[in-house]
This record gives C-alpha cells, sequence and structure tokens, in this order.
C-alpha cells in the first residue's frame, strides 16, 4: 500500500519517531545541482554538513561529487569518514576551538573561511606550530538584508558573523605580513530560506564593488565563496520537490562579474536535503478540548524543533486516513507549551494508530534532535532501505 510516495505497509512497522529520506529525490535533486551549476566555467558547489549529517545521506552526496562546507570539527570528522577529500572541505564558524583549529591543519583542508582578526592570528600561531600554511578566505558582512525569518539573517552589520566590511583592507594586510596563512578567497552569507532572487542581486553588487576596491589597491582573489542560502517551498512539497537551482545559478552568473581564473564557491545546504526528509509520527490520542481539537503525536520538538524555535512551517498529512477533513492543533508530548507542530489546520480525520507525515524535514531536522526529557534520539531510514 502507498500513499503519495510513501510505502505505508513498511512503514508501519517501523518504531516512531523517525527520519525517512527518498534516495532517489536526494538523487535527482543533485543531479539538477550539478546540471545547472555546471553550465557555468568555475562553478563549485559545497553541501552545508550542518543541514543534515546522516551518514547515508552524506554518502549519497558525496557520491555527487560535491564538496562540504563544515562549522565544527565534528563536521570535518563526520565528513572524513563519508569519504569526502579534505581538499574539497571548507571550514567555517565564527567561533572555532584550537582543537578544530588543528584538526584541520592535520588534513590539510581546502580552506579557513575566517570571521575575526584575533581568529586569524591564532590560525597563523597554530600553523606555525606545525610548519604549515593554512588557506583562509575573510568572511565579510556585506550588511546585506534578506527577506526570510530575522532568525536566520547572517549579513547584516548586527549579526555576529563576518568581518566588517571597511576593516577589509586592514584584514588583507595584516594576513600579508603573516608567514603561516595565505589569503585565497572572500566569503559571504547573508542568511537562509531566500526565495527572492533580488537578495543575491544585492549581495552580487556588493561583492563587485568590494572587488574593485580591492584591485584599487593591486589586490585579487583567487576564490569568491557566496554561501548558501537559497530556499525550499514548504507549502508545497508534492508540487514543488526541486528548489529553482536554475534561477539561483544564472542570477550569479548574470550579475557577478568574476575575474579571470577566479572559481565561485556555494555552500547549499537546505536546497539540497529538506524536501526529501520527512518525519514520520504517531498519534496517540485525540483529546477534544472546549475551544480546540488535539491531536497528539508522539514526536515531539525533540525531534524537529523547528516549530517551536522560528514559527516554521511544515506540512503534515494524515497517510493512513481517508475520512473527511478535521481540524486540529497537532502537538507533541514534551512538558513545554511551545512544543506545537501547527495551530488549526486541516488533517483527514485522525484516529490512535495513524501515522502522520510532517513534510519537508530534511534540514535541520534529524541533526538537531536532543534528548531533553530523556527521550531517545529519532533514527533516520533510507528508502534505499526500507
Amino acid at each position: 500500500m502507498t500513499k503519495g510516495h510513501f510505502p505505508i505497509d513498511k512503514l508501519q512497522r517501523i518504531r516512531t519517531p523517525f527520519y525517512y529520506y527518498d534516495a532517489e529525490l536526494l538523487r535527482q535533486t543533485l543531479r539538477t545541482i550539478n546540471a545547472e551549476a555546471g553550465k557555468h566555467e568555475g562553478f563549485c558547489v559545497h553541501y552545508a554538513v550542518k543541514a543534515n549529517a546522516n551518514p547515508q545521506v552524506l554518502r549519497i552526496i558525496r557520491e555527487a561529487g560535491l564538496g562540504v562546507d563544515c562549522v565544527s570539527g565534528g563536521e570535518i570528522e563526520v565528513s572524513l569518514k563519508a569519504g569526502f577529500p579534505a581538499s574539497k572541505i571548507v571550514f567555517a564558524g565564527v567561533g572555532k576551538s584550537d582543537w578544530e583549529i588543528n584538526l584541520g591543519l592535520d588534513n590539510d583542508i581546502f580552506c579557513f573561511n575566517v570571521e575575526s582578526i584575533p581568529e586569524l592570528e591564532v590560525i597563523n600561531s597554530l600553523a606555525q606550530a606545525k610548519e604549515k600554511v593554512a588557506r583562509v578566505a575573510f568572511r565579510l558582512n556585506p550588511n546585506v538584508g534578506a527577506h526570510t525569518h530575522a532568525n536566520i539573517t547572517t549579513g547584516l552589520a548586527e549579526n555576529k558573523f563576518g568581518i566588517d566590511m571597511r576593516d577589509m583592507l586592514k584584514v588583507i594586510e595584516e594576513a600579508s605580513a603573516m608567514q603561516n596563512v595565505k589569503v585565497v578567497g572572500l566569503h559571504f552569507h547573508i542568511g537562509s530560506q531566500i526565495l527572492d532572487m533580488s537578495d543575491f542581486e544585492a549581495l552580487c553588487n556588493r561583492v563587485n564593488e568590494l572587488q574593485q576596491e580591492l584591485e584599487r589597491h593591486q589586490i585579487t582573489v583567487e576564490h569568491i565563496n557566496v554561501g548558501g542560502g537559497l530556499g525550499i517551498d514548504y507549502q508545497h512539497p508534492n508540487r514543488v520537490p526541486i528548489p529553482d537551482f536554475k534561477a539561483y545559478f544564472d542570477t550569479y552568473a548574470k550579475k557577478l562579474r568574476l575575474r579571470p581564473g577566479q572559481t565561485l564557491h556555494f555552500e547549499l545546504g537546505r536546497a539540497v536535503v529538506a524536501q526529501c526528509g520527512t518525519l514520520f509520527t504517531r498519534t496517540l490520542y485525540i483529546k477534544e478540548g472546549s475551544v480546540k481539537r488535539f491531536c497528539i503525536v508522539d514526536a515531539g520538538f525533540t525531534d524537529l524543533i523547528r516549530p517551536a524555535l522560528y514559527q516554521a512551517y511544515h506540512k503534515i498529512e494524515n497517510i493512513t486516513s481517508d475520512e473527511p477533513a478535521a481540524t486540529y492543533d497537532v502537538v507533541g508530548p514534551i512538558c513545554e507549551s511551545t512544543d506545537v507542530f501547527a495551530k488549526q489546520i486541516d488533517l483527514n480525520r485522525a484516529r490512535r494508530g495513524d501515522l502522520l507525515a510532517i513534510r519537508s524535514a530534511g534540514a535541520y531536522g534529524e541533526i538537531m534532535a536532543s534528548q531533553y526529557n530523556c527521550r531517545q534520539l529519532p533514527k533516520g531510514y533510507l528508502s534505499d532501505e526500507v
């Protein structure tokens, strides 16, 4: 028995809550990324591991030939274990510990994305102790806003990320005087879940201005890294399972003026994995209140925190009911009032034991799970193995 793309009979046998990843959709998404990026010379795509570090998901992404963007030593370790070559690992993050920097140096990763002068000094010192030269790119804060949730903007002057543009020349000059770092690029990232291409156009304009300023000082860099940020359609996961990568890459191809020989790097996370992932949960009870009807399920914000953290929307489907719709608040078992997946939504009438699919959960779902209330972490399964 199937409903949509889901093999219900097989899924019914798995203990809930759990994550289910559509491996074929993931591969199709990766093929689309490679096809669209491949139309433009010098475009290099890295996968942002923070979105999902499931080993089987990482294996498929590695097989597609992408590099990785890591923001912790742990992410570097899981990437190496998954088979990504160190030459395709970029290490970003505003607070890198010494052991994490040493890990990157020991494995000769492609690049450190540096976010402050103190960090640059530490990397130089640690590299000197190992008699190595660390490749670095400076993450600049372009002060470009993005049409997205305030909690996931990263490119404004008020955000903690990046170096102020006014300090760009000073930082590059300081780095040029250091013996154990080599400046190879500039890095930017303005936010996440961006669907308006004008935001990326604004970033392109800012990067063009910065490159002109650098050239006035006879400074050129090998690589430009524009981060990621491309969003997905949470409202219509069936209708729009793959983001508009063509518009995304074409925007940079048309608006960003690369210099001869420069490569352009992207760090896509959500857009790669979000739509292929679904959190499955089982209905425990239907509670009829005086004002609301609650569908109480066995998943909670320990399994998928985005609705509690960002008031994020995820489409929810009752895949084991064909009855007429009723209106519910879908809530979890956690002892917090914010443990709510959705309020006042219509579902096919739910009964105890029904299987609900919380869609578009492949990014920032399993990876952000916690054991609050001493709950077990959810397991993740690929469609290949179910």
